[in-house]
């Protein structure tokens, strides 16, 4: 019974990952770039970034330290990239 519902978890955790890249390729694709969906697609990168820590990295029920490392990493790299983004130029 417990495979079954880590094999379910790890589908719907892809499954969403899949969504979601699917998700910002679209708005890409049809070319709608402002900086509401600049905005959209860096809140979207965050959480996939976040899934993949928490579940495929293994690090959702560990120590809270080890999992800010992984995830402030993350935030600065977006944080960076919108600043850049957003600059004046």
């Amino acid at each position: 019974m417990q495979k079954n519902v880590i094999k379910n978890t790890a589908e719907i955790v892809w499954f969403t990952l899949v969504l979601l890249s699917i998700f910002a390729f679209s708005l890409g694709y049809v070319n709608c770039i402002n900086p509401i969906v600049v905005s959209i697609l860096l809140i979207s990168t965050f959480i996939k970034g976040q899934v993949v820590i928490d579940y495929f990295m293994g690090l959702k029920y560990v120590q809270l330290r080890y999992r800010f490392i992984p995830t402030a990493w993350l935030f600065t790299i977006i944080l960076l990239i919108s600043v850049a983004y957003y600059l004046p130029t």
